[in-house]
């Protein structure tokens, strides 16, 4: 019995370097998010007049093709799929499968986010509790100070596993709502564009 409690045990802490090295990786990319995520916003914030302007056009009838290019000309995922739609002139079908890609690519842009929001704290959780056993050990023997190092290791990657589930989940829950809100206006352009010009 002893023999296999201490198989766990060596796998366990053989875990901690891992654990610890991903960690600290996904804290880079968490950053690097954080980076990114800001200049959507501030892209967004540019965006979000033109893009109002362009349905309040659309609101009072003035559906000209040049309009489009207010929009068009931007660099956003928004703006591409609103160029592929006029590209193939809101005919139905490559329209509804330009639409549907739209979704697929929102999910694919959440995915980072996602991973982040979940592998933060699992790994948070995993580097916690690995440096507990030896810090037991470290306190059984009298060993004060090994003691305080593990479990300044367990704390410090609990706090960082958090931070980066933290990001992730913010950064996800922002995001799905402008790619909703996005998908909303570019369904309602097609929509429109396919009453008026009589798209089948």
């Amino acid at each position: 019995m002893s023999f296999l409690t201490n198989i766990l045990y060596w796998i366990s802490t053989s875990l901690l370097i891992p654990v610890i090295v991903i960690l600290l990786i996904s804290f880079v990319m968490a950053l690097l998010m954080l980076g990114g995520f800001y200049g959507i916003y501030m892209n967004r914030l540019k965006l979000k007049n033109k893009v109002s302007g362009f349905l309040a056009g659309f609101k009072k009838g003035k559906v000209l093709k040049t309009d489009f290019s207010l929009i068009t000309k931007e660099k956003s995922l928004f703006s591409e799929y609103v160029n592929m739609l006029v590209d193939v002139n809101w005919h139905r079908v490559h329209s509804e499968k330009i639409v549907a890609d739209f979704e697929l690519a929102g999910e694919k842009e959440l995915e980072a986010s996602k991973t982040l929001m979940r592998l933060g704290p699992m790994l948070g959780l995993m580097g916690t509790l690995i440096p507990m056993g030896p810090a037991l050990v470290g306190l059984a023997s009298g060993d004060i100070a090994s003691m305080a190092i593990n479990m300044q290791v367990a704390f410090s990657t609990t706090v960082v596993g958090i931070f980066i589930g933290a990001i992730g989940y913010i950064t996800q829950l922002v995001k799905q709502r402008w790619y909703i809100e996005d998908l909303n206006n570019l369904q309602y352009i097609y929509e429109l564009m396919s009453t008026q010009k009589g798209v089948k």
